[in-house]
């Protein structure tokens, strides 16, 4: 029988109540769905039981990495067709009309879905049929094992030093080469600042430069880079701006990295790597801090303990330039665990606040938010360049690492250029100051010069 795609595609019509956005073809040949676009492929019968057992995006996402899923044609158009299906519903019309930007919170998101797909299987025959065929369909049936790309199993309390550590790991310490390949010489993890023709590296340096100039970093001065990566920050501020740094990671790697960076560069009198937990660092005050795309490991219930320490970490009158990734708020809630795919696979135990929560801790540990600078286009030529890259460099991204390694960035680094395209994910740079005597910020009249 080569029927298998017909009768996938009837039963998730079923359920969705509408035309399926993305052509499928199955294991057996057979093929159903829009008849152009994008193809979405079950190479096995395999990919069916994973959904099957772990319906959702987490089942899809097993499925994806082990190669069980995959896609022909353009990963960008797929995503953007079923972005409405996984991130977006048409919203409550209100006093003034619909809210066009309107979004449930990702827990109700999921009830809402599993509460649509129980109502269609009690009250509809046809797609209690199309269950059982769909289970018959995917025979034999025990459950395939997680690939070894996902994270083990957490223990221990949320956002524990211990626990950090190990997700933090889990992300990072894939090997220095594989992260070469797919964020340039650069070597940032973090969005670039792009000008009209700018490359990617020029694009990283001006974001770097940026941060520099927010914070006025002299020769002399004190820097603090929690969440250093592999050194660039603090290479560029020791470098240009002649500044005393010191970075902070919980990867291993990267600090090994950034260390072999800073010998050859002959600057080790003047920046130091560490690997320490930002609540360890003891041997403050710093003139400056900066935190880039460091605080979405941080946690909702830990924030604020994260703002008083690197307050108290900054002498009188020293600035803060928290760069964070964003998402829009949504009712009844402060702070959201990331989706279930990048939660396994990506950034373990990460977690996205809106800017005005962030805002708020900040300044509720003492801080004054002096400046706030939104990027979220720029993340999204950014994200689109990674891809790019790890596309041209693919059989060598596969060697150092594993083909469902490969296939976990790849298909991260497209949904998220997607998300922040569409706003569903922001990014901010934050400037902060720890004021003076008498309230003295230090901050020139006209803020957005930079020094420049």
């Amino acid at each position: 029988m080569t029927d298998a795609a017909p009768r996938l595609a009837a039963l998730a019509e079923t359920l969705l109540g509408a035309p399926l956005p993305v052509r499928i073809r199955a294991w057996d040949g057979s093929e159903a769905g829009a008849p152009t676009g994008p193809t979405l492929v079950l190479t096995n019968r395999r990919a069916l039981r994973r959904m099957l057992w772990k319906p959702g995006e987490l089942g899809l996402a097993r499925a994806w990495v082990a190669g069980d899923l995959v896609v022909e044609g353009d990963l960008f158009e797929l995503l953007d067709r079923v972005a409405g299906l996984l991130w977006e519903r048409d919203p409550a019309p209100g006093p003034a009309g619909p809210a066009p930007h309107s979004r449930p919170a990702s827990a109700q998101r999921a009830r809402l879905a599993r509460a649509a797909a129980t109502l269609a299987l009690l009250r509809d025959p046809a797609a209690r049929a199309a269950v059982r065929d769909l289970a018959a369909l995917a025979r034999p049936w025990p459950a395939p094992a997680p690939p070894s790309e996902e994270a083990p199993r957490r223990s221990g309390p949320l956002h524990s030093k211990v626990r950090d550590r190990a997700a933090i790991s889990h992300h990072y310490d894939v090997g220095n080469e594989f992260y070469a390949h797919v964020l340039g010489p650069s070597m940032v993890y973090s969005c670039a600042y792009w000008s009209p023709g700018a490359t990617l590296e020029e694009a990283q340096h001006d974001k770097l430069d940026l941060v520099c100039r927010k914070l006025s970093l002299a020769p002399g001065a004190r820097l603090l880079d929690v969440g250093c990566g592999w050194g660039s920050m603090v290479l560029h501020a020791a470098r240009v701006y002649g500044v005393r740094a010191t970075g902070i990671t919980l990867s291993r790697e990267q600090a090994a990295y950034a260390r072999k960076r800073v010998a050859e560069e002959g600057l080790a009198d003047r920046v130091e790597i560490r690997v320490q937990d930002y609540r360890d660092v003891k041997d403050g005050p710093y003139d400056a801090i900066s935190s880039i795309g460091m605080a979405e490991h941080v946690g909702a219930d830990r924030y604020r303990d994260y703002a008083r320490t690197l307050h108290a970490l900054l002498r009188p009158g020293g600035r803060l330039l928290n760069h964070q990734i964003a998402r829009p708020p949504e009712p009844d809630e402060e702070a959201h665990r990331i989706d279930e795919f990048i939660d396994a696979y990506v950034f373990p135990d990460g977690e996205l606040s809106p800017l005005g929560s962030t805002v708020g801790e900040l300044e509720r540990a003492g801080f004054e938010v002096r400046d706030v600078e939104a990027l979220r286009e720029h993340y999204a030529m950014t994200l689109r360049a990674w891809v790019d890259r790890l596309e041209a460099r693919w059989d060598e991204a596969v060697r150092l690492t594993s083909p469902g390694r490969a296939r976990v960035w790849l298909l991260y680094m497209a949904a998220s250029a997607l998300g922040f395209e569409h706003g569903r994910l922001g990014v901010n740079q934050v400037l902060a100051v720890r004021p003076g005597a008498g309230g003295d910020s230090g901050l020139p009249l006209r803020l957005r010069t930079w020094g420049a």
